[in-house]
């Protein structure tokens, strides 16, 4: 199929895409990489009368590392953060999140401020985010706005943004010393999207962890933070027999909470095995990264 008729756009300020969106309401949409919105359109899954084409407005292409965090842009593609050594020392669970996203070509084009946008349930960026508790700015002719990151996300391939609106730039804070991460996930061919998948996120003082975040990917409407396990896991001591036993705690609490549903890839109770199993992964190589057992 080819998409329907649609008027297109390619403002070179932001201020005009906004006021382009802000005409068309909920009939606009914007284009960057096209990775999610390009299939839609021509599956008919989505038929705006208006595309605006950012790819033109320079200052969106913007992936600054700071002391106190990363500001990603519009136009940053999931390739811009590969290339990144500030990247990979200083954020290196969005890094190992981003070598599992889809095929390079994509990664080429597509942008993480998409992927965010987009909130596939089974999308690696959506439940990185969640994780390192960041958060989205997004504009529209009224001004910015920053919402934190489980704001945002709002039901499968839905999100918090008004008509007019768009996500201008995404901030992840820079860890504490002493923290580990993980992101790990299970695909029936590489490339594909997680069948599940787990970020987590540990900060370990002399033995003992003082934080602990946790979210599944594929479980539900969009990233699922596990906040039951994140109070039993902080405070509690983690040497080799204490993490042990913890995580596998920790994965069983993981596949009480979830409820996956069949499709032609897995069964729903083979998913929530799954998201058990790559939970505890994720603990077990976020501790190690730490400095633990």
């Amino acid at each position: 199929m080819k998409p329907a008729w649609f008027d297109y756009y390619a403002p070179h300020a932001l201020d005009e895409a906004l006021h382009l969106l802000g005409d068309a309401g909920h009939d606009g949409r914007v284009l960057a990489g096209g990775q999610s919105l390009m299939p839609m359109l021509n599956l008919r899954i989505l038929s705006p009368a208006v595309i605006v084409d950012i790819n033109r407005i320079e200052a969106l292409n913007r992936l600054h590392a700071g002391a106190d965090g990363l500001t990603v842009g519009a136009l940053v593609r999931h390739a811009d953060l590969l290339r990144s050594p500030d990247v990979r020392e200083g954020w290196p669970l969005l890094w190992e999140a981003t070598t599992q996203v889809a095929h390079m070509a994509i990664r080429n084009r597509g942008t993480v401020c998409g992927s965010v946008s987009h909130n596939d349930p089974s999308a690696e960026h959506p439940s990185v985010l969640v994780t390192m508790g960041g958060t989205v700015i997004v504009a529209g002719t009224a001004g910015h706005r920053e919402l934190p990151a489980e704001a945002f996300f709002t039901g499968a391939l839905s999100n918090a943004l008004e008509p007019g609106e768009m996500v201008v730039e995404l901030r992840y804070p820079r860890q504490p010393t002493g923290t580990g991460t993980a992101f790990v996930e299970f695909a029936r061919r590489l490339g594909d999207f997680a069948i599940a998948g787990a970020a987590a996120m540990l900060t370990i003082r002399d033995g003992i962890c003082e934080r602990a975040r946790l979210t599944v990917v594929g479980m539900g409407d969009g990233p699922l933070r596990l906040r039951a396990v994140e109070e039993m896991l902080t405070a509690h001591a983690l040497g080799q027999k204490e993490a042990q036993d913890a995580f596998a705690e920790a994965a069983a609490m993981v596949v009480a909470a979830v409820d996956p549903t069949d499709d032609v890839h897995a069964s729903a109770a083979y998913r929530r095995h799954l998201a058990g199993v790559m939970a505890a992964q994720a603990l077990e190589t976020a501790l190690a990264r730490a400095g633990g057992s």
